[in-house]
C-alpha cells in the first residue's frame, strides 16, 4: 500500500502531521509492513504558513500509481485552487482508490472536480468557500464518501488520522495507535 501526502505552500503543519503520523504508525508499529509513502510537491521548497520548511520526496511526479493520496488544508489553499497547473497536477489522481483531506485540502479536492455530487466538510470559515465544488456541506467532524474523506478543521487531523488507520485495519488497532500516541479522545462523528 502506498500513500502520497501532498505538501504545499503555507499549508497548515499540524493539518499534514496530524494525520501523517497515526497513518504512517501503521508500519513503525508493525501492522502493515508493506506500506510506503511518499512527501509530494509541486514546488522544490515547502513552507507552512508559519516558516517551517519541509522537504517533498517527489516532485511534480503523477499521483496515479498511489492507493492513497491526503491533502492536507492552510492558507495556501486558496491560490491553489486557482492554479490550473497545480490542479491538473492533483488530478492525476483520479483514479486513486482513496483521497483523504483534512481542512481546507477539500476545496483543492473540489477544484479538481473530485466533489461532485458528494456531501464534504472544511473547517467552518471555509464552508462558503467550499459549497461550489460538492453536493452540500456537512457541519461534521468526518465525512466519508467511500472513495473520498474529508475533515474539518486543524484539530480533526488526528481524528482522520486514526478513523483512516481503522478504515485500513480494525478498531483493535486504531486503539493500540491512539494509546501509544496517548490520544485520550474518542471520534464523535
Amino acid at each position: 500500500m502506498k500513500i502520497a501526502f501532498i505538501i504545499f505552500n503555507q499549508m497548515t503543519a499540524l493539518d499534514f502531521i496530524g494525520i501523517y503520523d497515526p497513518v504512517t504508525r501503521l508500519k513503525s508499529m508493525g501492522f502493515i509492513n508493506d506500506l510506503e509513502w511518499d512527501i509530494c510537491a509541486y514546488s522544490e521548497t515547502v513552507a507552512d504558513d508559519k516558516g517551517l520548511r519541509i522537504l517533498p520526496t517527489k516532485l511534480k511526479e503523477p499521483l496515479n500509481n498511489y492507493d492513497i493520496v491526503v491533502i492536507p488544508g492552510g492558507f495556501g489553499t486558496r491560490e491553489l485552487e486557482h492554479n490550473k497547473e497545480f490542479i491538473d497536477w492533483i488530478k492525476t489522481s483520479e483514479r486513486v482508490k482513496l483521497k483523504v483531506s483534512v481542512c481546507t485540502g477539500s476545496i483543492i479536492f473540489g477544484a479538481a472536480s473530485f466533489l461532485i455530487g458528494k456531501f464534504a466538510t472544511t473547517h467552518p470559515i471555509a464552508f462558503d468557500e467550499l459549497k461550489p465544488y460538492c453536493q452540500e456541506v456537512k457541519n461534521q467532524r468526518i465525512v466519508d464518501e467511500g472513495n473520498i474523506i474529508t475533515a474539518r478543521g486543524v484539530t480533526s487531523a488526528i481524528d482522520v488520522g486514526l478513523y483512516l488507520v481503522e478504515k485500513l485495519t480494525n478498531s483493535n488497532i486504531k486503539e493500540t495507535i491512539a494509546t501509544q500516541m496517548d490520544y485520550p479522545y474518542k471520534y464523535l462523528g
